[in-house]
């Protein structure tokens, strides 16, 4: 594999920068053909390859620094670089799918130098090459979105900020409603309970005129001050028996007879 072997790359210059580099996606099967010139324009056809006999095979990483996207082809056991492709957009020159299979892809690998060659790259499995597809639209996908936050950002800092405040002379109009109607209703007096309004003051109530404050005095048997034509008789001493408790010395049984209370035994 002499010639393919002969754009293998051992360092990419390209790459040479201190931004952080993240995988992308990892397949542990491809294969890499030699392909012919292309014939027309019509795209290439993987019917045209050996299939059968592929120059190299190994795995497959891309990974990405920045906005840049690369594609290694790595050893299985060793992980020493084959060949890389640097892939600045997609779909692009540089990954380009065939026309008569999903499961194969001409890519341009560089050496570092300017120089370029394209291969055949091919997936045993239909996944791995979905897979491989996603991976690098995703990506360009976030480059995308990033460069339009950018634009944003780069226009709001340039336009002239909004000035809110007041200039001179200007006034302002607040309308805060019906709130004179509401204090209104709020400062009337509540009826007490039964419905009636509390005396004004130096009133007559039942013909009898309250004394002045700090005059008053307590009497007792006397008639209420409001008179409705009935009267109360006064307290009459209790002659409930159970209110007489005999003393708790008293523990014969003739005193609970009389009492009215059962002795226990």
């Amino acid at each position: 594999m002499s010639e393919v072997g002969f754009y293998s790359v051992k360092v990419n210059k390209m790459a040479e920068d201190n931004s952080y580099e993240s995988t992308l996606c990892v397949k542990p099967e491809v294969h890499v053909y030699q392909i012919p010139p292309r014939a027309s324009n019509r795209g290439y056809r993987a019917a045209d390859w050996k299939l059968d006999e592929p120059a190299w095979s190994g795995r497959m990483k891309i990974t990405a620094k920045g906005k840049i996207a690369f594609i290694k082809l790595e050893d299985k056991n060793t992980g020493e670089l084959f060949a890389q492709a640097c892939v600045e957009q997609y779909p692009g020159c540089v990954v380009e799918a065939v026309t008569d299979s999903s499961r194969y892809f001409v890519i341009r690998i560089e050496d570092g130098n300017g120089r370029h060659a394209f291969i055949g790259v091919g997936f045993a499995d239909r996944g791995d090459s979905f897979d491989f597809n996603v991976a690098l639209q995703d990506h360009f996908k976030w480059v995308k979105q990033e460069g339009e936050l950018a634009k944003l950002e780069a226009s709001q800092s340039s336009a002239p900020p909004l000035d809110l405040s007041f200039k001179e002379g200007q006034t302002i109009k607040i309308n805060i409603g019906n709130v004179k109607k509401k204090e209104a209703g709020c400062a009337k007096s509540r009826p007490v309970s039964g419905g009636f309004l509390p005396p004004p003051p130096g009133t007559k109530v039942g013909g009898i005129i309250p004394p002045p404050m700090g005059q008053q005095t307590v009497k007792t048997n006397t008639a209420p001050l409001l008179d409705f034509g009935t009267s109360v008789p006064a307290a009459q001493p209790s002659s409930d028996v159970w209110g007489d408790f005999t003393s708790a010395g008293s523990n014969s049984s003739n005193d609970a007879a009389k009492s009215g209370w059962v002795q226990f035994s």
